[in-house]
């Protein structure tokens, strides 16, 4: 199945982001995202305004997907594409992440249990 591969982030329904597990991981990547397992464990996470000092893994998943929702919904595509890249390697049965946005609310879904199913541009022209 080619979707088990595959992290999809959408935002309200829309695809913003794809990661492909199968692409080997940069070293420079796969050392920054040491380097955020290492910040988050030294000096905890605040999750939801609370201070978590010892964070397990479900929590620093919480955390970034909390920081991918951010990075995403402020057009910031290199903080995103951190966040997407670690959640996808430290997560591997993950298979969506679900933004759900609507002006200052937002709902987050990590999404386990159905695959990621690559949405396909229709042109205007198609539709009658």
């Amino acid at each position: 199945m080619t979707g088990n591969n595959t992290l999809g982030v959408l935002l309200n329904g829309i695809a913003q982001l794809e990661y492909h597990r199968n692409k080997p991981l940069p070293p420079h990547q796969g050392a920054y995202l040491e380097k955020m397992d290492r910040k988050m464990r030294e000096e905890g996470i605040d999750l939801g305004g609370e201070q978590i000092h010892a964070p397990s893994l479900e929590q620093c998943a919480q955390f970034v997907a909390a920081n991918l929702a951010n990075a995403i919904t402020h057009d910031d595509e290199a903080v995103a594409a951190a966040m997407c890249s670690w959640l996808a390697n430290r997560l591997p049965e993950l298979r969506q992440v679900k933004i759900e946005a609507q002006g200052d609310e937002c709902t987050i879904n990590l999404v386990f249990d159905e695959d990621y199913q690559k949405q396909v541009a229709i042109p205007l022209s198609q539709i009658h």
